[in-house]
């Protein structure tokens, strides 16, 4: 797999797996951010127009990949939005991330499922033998 930034989805029974892949942990959660909105929403409907700003601590990276998620389907939910632009660094336990979108508009979006938070099953935050980062879990949809 090249180097370059993406996401997938993986399919899990009546859930939805998502998975991120980067250079670095920081993008594969960024991408994997992507693959929970792309599971709601086509990604090209949702505008950059608002930033939220999301900071998380957690010294086991995995559970920091859900803390993350978490964080944002909470946004979500209570700032009636869809990110489609994500941000994210991290320094060690450290997650500080921006989340850029608009607010819902079910018209326009076509909402197909409404996330309701990132499980800890097939959770995984790891180095690929290639150098590239995976992060992934399924989502409770």
């Amino acid at each position: 797999m090249p180097t370059s930034v993406r996401w997938e989805h993986f399919p899990h029974g009546a859930d939805v797996g998502v998975r991120g892949f980067g250079a670095s942990p920081a993008e594969a959660f960024e991408q994997a951010a992507l693959a929970m909105t792309a599971a709601i929403t086509d990604l090209e409907l949702v505008h950059p127009h608002q930033a939220v700003q999301i900071t998380r601590d957690c010294p086991d990276r995995e559970i920091l990949l859900t803390d993350w998620l978490n964080a944002l389907v909470y946004e979500m939910a209570t700032r009636h939005m869809l990110f489609g632009r994500f941000r994210v660094s991290i320094d060690g336990p450290h997650l500080t991330g921006v989340a850029e979108g608009e607010r819902v508009d079910p018209a326009r979006h076509h909402p197909a499922v409404e996330v309701k938070g990132a499980t800890l099953t097939q959770l995984q935050v790891a180095r690929q033998p290639d150098g590239t980062w995976v992060a992934q879990c399924v989502v409770d949809v």
